[in-house]
């Protein structure tokens, strides 16, 4: 489907106020070490429901987090709106996702160069059904 104009304004605005929302609520928690970011939004086609992917580093600790985000919600959405009260006549519902597509990029690297090279040793691939 395609976004509309609308929505992808929504979407930007949205994804800018929350990366510096959230980058406050990590560094007021304490939480040293930890790095979020804002990889996209999504808007609905009517504008209620926002999808939030966030990039977590480190990998291990990303559900733990995007738990708690979804638990922290209305907090969350109250401060985007208080933000965005110029900008946005209902601020639509969140909901946070895990964007593991570093950490899948990242696999990817590592398969490819490290010692197990599916081309030297074919036998590392799953062999193909023959018709």
């Amino acid at each position: 489907m395609i976004e509309s104009n609308r929505q992808k304004k929504i979407a930007g605005v949205l994804q800018k106020d929350l990366a510096a929302v959230l980058q406050s609520m990590l560094r007021d928690a304490g939480q040293l070490g930890i790095i979020i970011s804002v990889s996209k939004v999504a808007v609905t086609v009517d504008l209620s429901i926002a999808k939030v992917y966030v990039s977590i580093f480190p990998a291990k600790q990303a559900e733990a987090i995007v738990g708690e985000l979804n638990l922290m919600k209305p907090k969350i959405k109250h401060q985007i709106a208080m933000l965005t009260k110029d900008q946005l006549r209902k601020m639509p519902d969140l909901s946070f996702y895990n964007d593991d597509s570093l950490e899948y990029i990242n696999n990817i690297e590592e398969a490819v160069k490290g010692e197990e090279d599916p081309i030297k040793d074919p036998d590392l691939l799953a062999k193909r059904k023959k018709k």
